[in-house]
């Protein structure tokens, strides 16, 4: 069942406003086996918005638009539904009697402008909104089913979620699209898809075929595996093997498989470990720890943070020796090691991470070029120090100087005694 979602505003091509519609609906759909072939965010232009609906409707099961249901001029997704279609448009007396009653219950007479909402495709059936002004739509052409919901998440999600329930789950044949998702890091895109290539090509061929998208995402791969199937317990077993199977040749760089983000996963480990951590930062900027207090419960395992920025800094916060910022300069593994040993000292903690680098665009050199940042972690007997090299931006090579150290941090802590025992139970 293949399935199309345009969400409609101008305002959504601009730098100042994101369609989230689409997601929600992609997952609603998703599980009742449709298949989202494409997604378009389309402007408040009749014309244009009239042609996309046009082509969908050659080759789509369904049609999900989202927004331009509102009284005012801008809102056309109406008018081009019915232009596409050859329908006129009619007052629907109810809903007008709606409207007005929920205006007077505020106390306000109904604007004459709002009379828009009530004009209905001839033919249609009309979706309630007990959330707001604008009610839903539904209506059939050929082989295809067209939804119009309200733009405002409050409103179309209860609509979409009743549109489903009342008519699209019957006509979805009882299947669903289930997936599961691995999180990698450490390691490059090619290099894992040419170590899971071979493993999930010949899972198209199966009795329950499982299709495998892989993406590269900043700081990390992901391997996305959707397989469909009448029952998810099918399709459930299906997966588990699967990722069981990627998981036994990836080996740790897979460092997620249940939807956590890294620091989620290195926060449950330390937290199952009783373990604390204190961080001396520099080209990052506290944006490792800010990372890891993002996750509630936090307190549990985070002592504290220094964002030492200047040499001086180094040595006041984190004990840096000024000797060896001068032999070997500030952005060197010496100092990130004195860093992550000396904050740990300090705070009394069982992991220390100290951070220091060149985060651009300005400040390198030939023998330091931008980018080049020195990690080290302390934990237990063990401190690990690594040179990298990143490429990007500014906010790029901050990003990755904090996924590293997390990963870091969660190797080290998954060699400790019993630490991989845990993981694999997780």
């Amino acid at each position: 069942m293949k399935a199309c979602i345009l969400a409609i505003g101008s305002e959504m091509l601009t730098p100042f406003r994101v369609d989230t519609n689409s997601l929600f609906i992609t997952d609603r759909l998703n599980t009742i086996g449709y298949d989202i072939r494409l997604k378009a965010v389309v402007a408040d232009d009749i014309g244009e918005l009239a042609n996309m609906v046009a082509s969908v409707l050659t080759w789509a099961d369904l049609l999900v638009i989202t927004g331009g249901l509102g009284p005012t001029e801008d809102d056309m997704t109406r008018d081009a539904i019915a232009r596409v279609l050859g329908l006129p448009l009619d007052l629907d007396e109810s809903i007008l009697e709606r409207l007005r009653d929920r205006f007077a219950r505020r106390g306000m007479t109904m604007p004459e402008i709002n009379r828009r909402q009530a004009m209905v495709p001839r033919g249609a059936g009309v979706l309630p909104n007990p959330n707001g002004t604008a009610p839903g739509l539904w209506l059939e052409r050929g082989g295809c089913a067209i939804v119009l919901l309200p733009g405002p998440p409050r409103e179309m999600k209860p609509m979409l979620d009743a549109v489903i329930a009342e008519r699209l789950a019957a006509k979805a044949q009882g299947t669903g699209l289930f997936r599961r998702v691995l999180k990698i890091t450490g390691r490059a895109e090619s290099d894992v898809d040419a170590q899971a290539s071979p493993i999930y090509g010949p899972w198209t061929r199966q009795a329950l075929p499982i299709t495998t998208t892989i993406l590269a995402v900043l700081g990390q791969i992901e391997l996305h595996l959707t397989a469909q199937a009448s029952r998810q317990a099918d399709a459930d077993a299906a997966l588990a093997a699967a990722v069981q199977e990627l998981q036994a040749a990836l080996g740790p760089s897979v460092y997620s498989v249940d939807g956590r983000n890294l620091e989620q996963v290195v926060g449950d480990l330390l937290r199952e470990h009783t373990l604390t951590i204190a961080a001396a930062e520099s080209c990052t900027g506290g944006l490792l720890m800010s990372r890891l207090t993002d996750v509630p419960g936090s307190s549990d395992y985070v002592d504290r943070g220094v964002v030492c920025y200047s040499n001086q800094a180094k040595t006041d916060l984190a004990g840096v020796p000024a000797a060896v910022i001068a032999e070997h300069g500030a952005v060197s593994e010496p100092v990130a090691q004195a860093m992550a040993e000396g904050i740990r000292a300090r705070a009394g903690t069982n992991v220390g991470v100290g951070i220091t680098g060149i985060a651009g665009p300005g400040g390198g050199t030939p023998d330091k070029p931008v980018g080049t940042v020195a990690i080290a972690v302390a934990v237990g007997d063990e401190t690990r120090v690594r040179t990298f090299q990143f490429l990007g931006s500014r906010e790029m090579v901050k990003f990755q100087a904090a996924q590293s150290s997390l990963n870091m941090t969660r190797l080290m802590v998954l060699g400790l005694p019993g630490a991989r025992e845990w993981s694999e139970r997780k």
